[in-house]
């Protein structure tokens, strides 16, 4: 058993694995990760970059971009 903090180290054959046995892996772990019963936990910097994000906004020092102004931005920043 693992202790907090600790990782576990899972070695899967994917050299010798075909393209389906990978895809029909990665659904297996997507299927028990949807339905399992853990909920994850968001990282205390996760929150702290949100309660940021928030007040940035409503103070005026950021804003919000739709998703075709985001896009653009992204891909300006991209090529250079």
């Amino acid at each position: 058993m693992k202790t907090k903090g600790e990782v576990m180290t899972i070695s899967i054959p994917l050299k010798t694995m075909t393209v389906e046995e990978k895809i029909q892996a990665m659904e297996m772990l997507w299927d028990d990760l949807c339905h399992g019963t853990e909920e994850p936990s968001s990282p205390t910097w996760h929150e702290e970059l949100l309660q940021t994000r928030v007040e940035n906004v409503k103070v005026g020092t950021d804003e919000f971009l739709d998703w075709e102004a985001a896009k653009r931005h992204i891909n300006k920043a991209i090529i250079k």
